[in-house]
């Protein structure tokens, strides 16, 4: 069996227009993503401390799933008649496969260091003498396998062990975190904007047997740190510079990733008002800046 997935790229209200118009529709499914999502243009649109968005992307991609039998230009048609506006579409067939064993086969164990891997659940670890973080690919970000958080990874390799209290601020899947506890952590807390992205930090905390603190912001009791990582792009770490600034305690260090690396003297004059900063990465692109709390 066969499904047809229709794209259209349009403005914040209209998707979320047509979200509700494909399902009355009969859509399988509808998503609603930025257009620039991976790239210094992407907005960031969720309640971080000093933010106040209402909307969603300005440019948004709205991902429609249909059945193999959808007449695609029948629907569009009545949803731009609903929507009271025209819209650029295209569409393609998506095949049927065993979903799961695709995408386990996309998986393997990540080599972080000789002594520490990620390792997918079905996988055994490489090395029986090494570290191993058990993580599945989910609904959450954060498998290793990004230069981003593969540079956070290796940070917290040379230091974890030796540092009290961490915090993971932007967690996504709880990889860092997890990490840095199991490589001997004393106190590891992880934050993160998106409910599904804490749940799913919980249950692979849960497997790996480690205790984690993992919340939402609102729910966060601010405090300082030896070191606080934060993993995520641009724009929220410019939003967000005051807070992450402050959970660092004097002479802590920071660790920033998610950078552009023709982002590094943008974000480390930023970051310069309370840290020295210096470069500590630079990764197919993207950069992983570290600073010590003046």
């Amino acid at each position: 069996m066969s499904f047809k997935q229709l794209i259209i790229n349009i403005d914040s209200e209209s998707a979320e227009q047509l979200s509700e118009i494909f399902f009355d529709l009969g859509a399988i499914s509808v998503s609603i993503e930025d257009q620039y999502e991976g790239t210094e243009l992407e907005q960031a649109i969720f309640n971080e401390p000093g933010m106040d968005v209402e909307k969603l992307w300005e440019h948004s991609k709205v991902s429609v799933l249909l059945n193999e039998d959808s007449q695609v230009e029948e629907m569009v048609a009545k949803a731009q008649e609903q929507l009271a506006k025209k819209f650029d579409w295209t569409h393609e067939v998506v095949d049927d496969q065993d979903w799961v064993r695709l995408t386990q086969s996309q998986f393997d164990p990540i080599e972080v260091t000789p002594d520490l891997y990620i390792v997918p659940s079905w996988h055994s670890i490489p090395k029986p003498d090494a570290l191993g973080i058990v993580l599945d690919p989910g609904l959450a970000f954060g498998t290793g396998s990004h230069p981003t958080t593969f540079m956070c990874l290796e940070y917290l390799a040379s230091c974890a062990s030796q540092t009290s209290r961490i915090l993971d601020y932007g967690c996504g899947s709880g990889i860092l975190a997890i990490t840095a506890k199991k490589l001997g952590a004393a106190l590891v807390d992880g934050v993160d904007i998106d409910p599904q992205a804490v749940e799913a930090s919980v249950d692979n905390a849960k497997v790996n047997q480690v205790e984690v603190a993992f919340c939402l912001p609102e729910q966060f009791k601010a405090q300082q740190y030896d070191l606080v990582v934060a993993n995520i792009l641009s724009n929220p770490l410019r939003m967000i510079a005051d807070a992450l600034a402050s959970y660092v305690r004097p002479g802590g260090k920071i660790v920033l990733s998610g950078i552009l690396d023709s982002q590094i003297e943008e974000m480390s004059e930023l970051y310069g008002k309370w840290f020295a900063m210096s470069t500590y990465q630079v990764n197919n692109g993207w950069a992983c800046l570290e600073g010590d709390k003046i």
